[in-house]
């Protein structure tokens, strides 16, 4: 009997560790596939500054969305490059790869400071380079989607997770 139970668990605990694998994977994002995410890294691309207010309007439109890995709508739900993709696609018509490093690859360095709403700003979550990233709305604040289970929201760069965590701030808009 003993036996039966440990071998019945095993599937469950699999199950369990690939889905925590899963969450803590978190908005690195899928790409859309090699080729298509290779060809937008490969281009520059350069929003207008008059379209930072549709973008933080976008963002703002999208509070409370739920959190979903992979996910890019509305409907079904957000990750962090999922929201950043579906802000810049239809507020600025710029479409961007779903995943945060080719994200932060496609666009230019800013100092911190430098920061203005639209902008995005990178995290180290995962022990890896840009794996969670919002866009800044201003005052010390960004819009993102933190984690499984949760949902859309706004979140401060004080806050001691984000901020032990700040990697860099980015930008999309021309000067």
């Amino acid at each position: 009997m003993m036996q039966t139970v440990t071998q019945n668990t095993r599937p469950r605990r699999s199950f369990l560790v690939a889905g925590l694998a899963a969450m803590l994977a978190a908005c690195a994002g899928p790409s859309r596939g090699r080729r298509d995410s290779a060809a937008l890294v490969g281009r520059s691309i350069s929003v207008h500054p008059q379209q930072r207010g549709d973008v933080v309007l976008t963002a703002l439109s999208l509070l409370e969305s739920n959190y979903r890995y992979g996910g890019s709508h509305p409907h079904s739900g957000f990750d962090c490059s999922g929201l950043v993709a579906y802000v810049f696609n239809h507020s600025a018509r710029q479409s961007l790869p779903h995943n945060t490093a080719q994200i932060a690859q496609l666009s230019r360095k800013i100092s911190k400071r430098q920061l203005k709403a639209g902008d995005f700003v990178f995290f180290n979550t995962l022990n890896r380079p840009y794996s969670h990233m919002g866009i800044y709305i201003g005052e010390g604040k960004f819009i993102n989607a933190p984690s499984s289970g949760g949902r859309v929201r706004i979140d401060s760069l004080d806050n001691p997770y984000f901020a032990q965590r700040f990697e860099s701030a980015r930008t999309l808009f021309s000067s």
